[in-house]
């Protein structure tokens, strides 16, 4: 047999034989362990030996998968990130195609469902950034990832419903940041009501087929 064919059937049998791996059971755990506490307690306040003691994992096993507490932190971040991300979409999908400003009107059904959900603590990425001020911190960068994608999302939205769209995503971010931090001190039904009352206001100025 050529060294070419020998090669080929090879390949093939690597790859019958090989199984996808899973996940890390022990990775899974620290991070869904790390982001609870992360969420409700802050970053800074949790130490590795809680987040160790409360996923019963060994500190060489959290070190196998987390060089350091840092990487911890973004991997939280990221996770949190396309957490909402796969929620949007859902949400998105979901929505039955109508007016223009449907997609608007889902994002903000959408943030007024985060304010609601029992345990909310606020944005898990305002209150990272809180704790995490210079630009070049890999922990800031991976929250204004998320933002900018945020922003992103918004501003495509409003297209639809505007020449204006910048101005008017620009101005959905800032009432949805808003209701975020109001909805851990005020009353989550009034804040909610608010926040979707700005949005229509904002949807009011604008010229859009209503059809």
């Amino acid at each position: 047999m050529l060294d070419a064919e020998r090669s080929i059937h090879y390949d093939r049998a690597m790859a019958a034989t090989t199984v996808p791996q899973r996940p890390s059971e022990a990775r899974e755990r620290l991070l869904r362990t790390a982001s609870g506490l992360f969420y409700t307690k802050g970053i800074h306040a949790v130490g590795i030996d809680e987040i160790l003691s409360r996923a019963q994992v060994t500190r060489a096993t959290f070190y196998r998968h987390f060089p350091s507490k840092d990487d911890l932190i973004v991997q939280y971040i990221r996770t949190a990130d396309q957490g909402i991300r796969d929620a949007v979409a859902t949400a998105t999908a979901a929505a039955k195609p109508g007016a223009a400003d449907s997609g608007v009107r889902t994002l903000a059904d959408f943030v007024a469902g985060q304010i609601k959900t029992p345990g909310f603590r606020g944005c898990a990425f305002l209150n990272a950034a809180a704790e995490y001020r210079e630009l070049e911190d890999p922990i800031r960068q991976a929250i204004v990832t998320h933002r900018s994608w945020f922003y992103d999302t918004v501003l495509d939205a409003f297209s639809r419903v505007t020449d204006r769209a910048p101005q008017a995503a620009a101005h959905f971010v800032m009432l949805r940041d808003g209701a975020m931090t109001e909805g851990c001190f005020v009353d989550r039904d009034t804040v909610t009501a608010t926040f979707l009352a700005g949005v229509d206001g904002m949807l009011a100025t604008f010229d859009y087929d209503r059809s």
